[in-house]
């Protein structure tokens, strides 16, 4: 699956004074930008959302009807 292109949209948000103060000392000390942290921090929490390709294999995955493998090598060479 290649590498889709990020459109990035401007936002505004409001955020306790003191709790954008720690934000702000995290991203510094992982130089990094604010807005680059906090987009960091969304996608950790986000990303792990499986996809509808992963979400499909999941559920194939769970009802049984999957191939067996019984041995790696000889499953690598016939595909």
């Amino acid at each position: 699956m290649g590498k889709k292109e990020s459109l990035k949209v401007q936002t505004a948000f409001r955020f306790d004074k003191e709790l954008l103060e720690l934000v702000k000392e995290k991203a510094k000390a992982q130089r990094r930008s604010l807005n680059n942290y906090l987009e960091i921090l969304m996608l950790r929490d986000v990303g792990s959302i499986p996809n509808d390709d992963t979400k499909q294999a999941i559920e194939e995955a769970r009802s049984g009807k999957t191939e067996r493998i019984g041995n790696l090598d000889d499953w690598l060479e016939s595909i």
